[in-house]
């Protein structure tokens, strides 16, 4: 390899690794350094999210269901009992943008009463992407099998956060209708 081909080729590595740069902020969270280029991704690279989900967490149970893909993004709803009486509700969208993808949540109180301002809400940026986990900034999911999955989120503000790790199950069909064979027309 010529010498202007190799320090060519180190000039590409070098701003390539710069575009993508990535802070770890602890074990399992990722933040997209300032000025980084985000990584490609599509809405299909998300399918495996599709469908009722459940776990423990916040001294409660909750419930998760996930959308297929389709027109470029996934939609998500949470539900957090506590004592048997809902705590909190998300409304979630997982969207493509700019090539790459974002996580987009509003809460909500029992109520219905949103947290965020109408127009607000909270938004996770793609930070990296394997065939088993997608790393956005500030939550991390890790696809374990088919039918499981951890999920780490940074709780708290700036110095202060720390990871929060929650366990995901596949749901199971629960109503009786779900579980009986059809019946003949």
């Amino acid at each position: 390899m010529s010498r202007a081909t190799n320090l060519l080729l180190t000039t590409c590595l070098l701003c390539a690794a710069m575009a993508t740069a990535q802070t770890r902020r602890s074990e399992n969270i990722l933040s997209l350094d300032e000025d980084s280029v985000r990584p490609a991704a599509s809405i299909e690279d998300m399918a495996w999210l599709a469908g009722s989900w459940e776990g423990e967490v916040f001294g409660g149970r909750f419930e998760e269901v996930w959308s297929e893909p389709s027109g470029g993004t996934m939609m998500g709803m949470f539900k957090l009992l506590q004592d048997g009486e809902p705590a909190f509700y998300e409304l979630q969208l997982i969207v493509e943008e700019e090539g790459s993808l974002s996580w987009q949540v509003k809460h909500f109180n029992p109520d219905f009463e949103a947290w965020e301002e109408k127009p607000d809400y909270v938004s996770f940026r793609l930070v990296e992407i394997t065939r088993d986990a997608a790393y956005f900034a500030g939550m991390t999911l890790k696809k374990i099998d088919a039918d499981s999955l951890q999920v780490f989120l940074a709780m708290g503000h700036g110095d202060e956060a720390h990871e929060a790790e929650v366990s995901y199950r596949r749901a199971r069909p629960s109503h009786p209708a779900e579980q009986s064979p059809p019946r003949p027309d």
